[in-house]
């Protein structure tokens, strides 16, 4: 994608997060995942909101996944025979670089049928790079719009995000880089993953420091929030991690860093969180 067109949408993202809402899309689900082994509960989760074993319709995208530089080979996925093991039958993979191909009719095709779309790790420029503001990226759209799930994991949880975290080409370590813009399936938000794998739980709060009116969500490794309009459940086995800087009190104490002041907080397996009013609405399960 080309450096002006880059910066034109960076420019638009920035200017319309400066007084937009969190929220989810309207219709439809999200499944965000933050890298690592899944357990079978967020896998289950995912099919059961495609429709159940017999009427999903999953596309793969394993784009993120592809090689640097580009071999011109769709890169490999597991999903697709994960998905057939848990007695998904109607599963494709799509894959693309060429932003040509991407905005063509016969390559969205099996976009236009499905009930869900699965984003695979790897680095989520290559996403923006291939899908951003192509016919495919309205085609995600408008699965959601017909009542279908979006998932992914890793880069396939950041690229969910209206602000692309961790999507500099140089590397991952760098969290605003030359690639800003993601699918804002989840508005107003950047999203982080391996949080606590990779030390990672606050690195959000500088950006938010910046730009107070972006929701950070950092999610762990085997960990999912499960979205569906302003509302999002966690799933999984570890935390999810909330940057909010309307939240933040100037002499607030963190249990977790005291140096960071109570500028994130942490939600476990069941807990809900309302994304309008950017309050937990429902308390961590016991047991």
């Amino acid at each position: 994608m080309s450096r002006l067109l880059l910066s034109i949408f960076a420019l638009l993202a920035l200017a319309a997060a400066a007084s937009a809402q969190t929220l989810g899309p309207a219709k439809g689900n999200l499944v965000i995942v933050g890298g690592g082994a899944m357990g079978l509960e967020i896998w289950a989760r995912f099919i059961e909101l495609a429709g159940g074993v017999d009427k999903a319709e999953v596309v793969v995208i394993p784009t993120a996944g592809m090689s640097v530089p580009d071999d011109g080979k769709t890169p490999e996925t597991r999903t697709p025979d994960v998905l057939k093991r848990l007695g998904v039958t109607h599963v494709t993979v799509l894959h693309t670089t060429d932003r040509k191909v991407a905005d063509s009719e016969e390559f969205v095709a099996p976009l236009k049928t499905a009930t869900a779309v699965w984003f695979d790790g790897g680095r989520q420029w290559h996403l923006a790079d291939s899908y951003l503001g192509t016919r495919t990226q309205k085609e995600f759209d408008a699965l959601l719009e017909r009542g279908g799930v979006v998932g992914g994991s890793s880069a396939g949880a950041t690229i969910q995000g209206e602000y692309l975290w961790r999507g500099d080409t140089s590397g991952p370590e760098k969290g605003e880089g030359d690639h800003t813009v993601g699918f804002a399936f989840l508005k107003g938000s950047a999203i982080d993953q391996h949080i606590l794998a990779r030390n990672r739980q606050f690195d959000l709060i500088p950006f938010i420091e910046k730009h107070p009116n972006y929701l950070g969500i950092g999610i762990n490794e085997g960990t999912a929030i499960v979205v569906h309009g302003d509302q999002f459940e966690v799933i999984g086995a570890s935390y999810v991690a909330i940057t909010d800087a309307r939240q933040w009190q100037p002499d607030a104490k963190s249990p977790n860093d005291a140096a960071h002041k109570g500028k994130i907080y942490f939600l476990g397996k069941g807990q809900k969180f309302d994304l309008a009013s950017r309050r937990i609405v429902a308390p961590r399960r016991q047991g």
